[in-house]
């Protein structure tokens, strides 16, 4: 077994990035520029907002953090939305998800312009990846390539299973994978809620994507010997043994499955660290004004 390494990939990107982002900011005048919305309180998302503004800060990007409470109208987030979109000096923009019940995702997402939407989840970003037009991929699909290349993971003609279909991963994931491209030319597989005997696929997979927010779904009895596996789950429960007051697991029981398994990422240090270097590339992208759907090649 084989650790892909988030923590080593993500260090070997930002270098770069630093180095493109500097290069852009002489031209632009003025450094790629990230705006942050956070609504509400949640825990996990403000230590998530807060990772990707010091990750900004690290590759010489601007940051800026708009706070609300979690009572705020959808009116007045649409109208900052709006406003922010018409800031040119603005590249990219995400507003972190879950939001408050009174506020629809949706219309959040579709409010926000598409050229500005870094986090690749507006309806014409997809729309142009399911067409492998230039486009914003969505972070942490986008991630998951990145590393994939950085270890040169040989995809074409594997059996991909991704378990989770949202918007957010499983759906754009399988695209991705199963375009003619590299990392891709795999045939895939989508399991979620309504599959039937997940364990007879899972076992058929040579690799496989878990994308489900559920502590351990994967066992060592549903992975076969010499799987890839991509543990895209960040579970977090509370601890006394932490710094932090909490502990976070993977999708994937890793201890058990990770005998079996001639790659796996860990959770911490996984795919995570990955999912905010796909943001940085997405908002470099924004700042130069040519977007792209193209990955770097990497050299480990």
């Amino acid at each position: 077994m084989k650790l892909l390494d988030g923590k080593y990939v993500s260090q070997k990107l930002k270098q770069q990035i630093a180095i493109d982002a500097y290069e852009v900011a002489k031209v632009l005048g003025r450094k790629p520029h990230l705006v942050a919305i956070l609504v509400g309180d949640d825990g996990a998302s403000e230590t998530y907002v807060a990772s990707k503004i010091k990750n900004c800060e690290q590759v010489g990007f601007t940051s800026t953090f708009h706070r609300y409470e979690a009572n705020v109208s959808e009116e007045e987030l649409l109208v900052k939305i709006e406003e922010i979109n018409q800031d040119a000096s603005i590249d990219g923009l995400l507003v972190q998800l879950p939001l408050p019940k009174h506020i629809s995702a949706d219309k959040v997402i579709q409010k926000i312009a598409p050229e500005k939407d870094v986090d690749g989840f507006h309806p014409v970003n997809l729309g142009k990846m399911q067409c492998n037009l230039p486009t914003y991929i969505p972070a942490t699909p986008y991630g998951v390539l990145l590393m994939l290349e950085a270890y040169q993971i040989d995809t074409v003609g594997k059996h991909c299973v991704i378990i989770g279909r949202s918007n957010i991963v499983g759906s754009p994931m399988s695209v991705l994978m199963a375009r003619d491209a590299y990392p891709g030319n795999c045939t895939v597989t989508i399991c979620h809620s309504k599959t039937q005997d997940i364990k007879k696929i899972t076992l058929d997979a040579d690799i496989l994507i878990v994308a489900v927010g559920k502590k351990h779904i994967v066992t060592a009895d549903m992975i076969k010997v010499g799987a890839v596996v991509i543990d895209v789950g960040m579970n977090r429960e509370p601890s006394t043994k932490t710094k932090s007051g909490y502990k976070l697991y993977g999708d994937v029981d890793f201890d058990q499955v990770a005998p079996k398994c001639s790659w796996i990422t860990p959770v911490p240090g996984g795919v995570g660290l990955m999912t905010i270097v796909g943001l940085l590339k997405n908002t470099l992208a924004a700042a130069k004004g040519n977007i792209g759907s193209s990955i770097d090649s990497i050299r480990l």
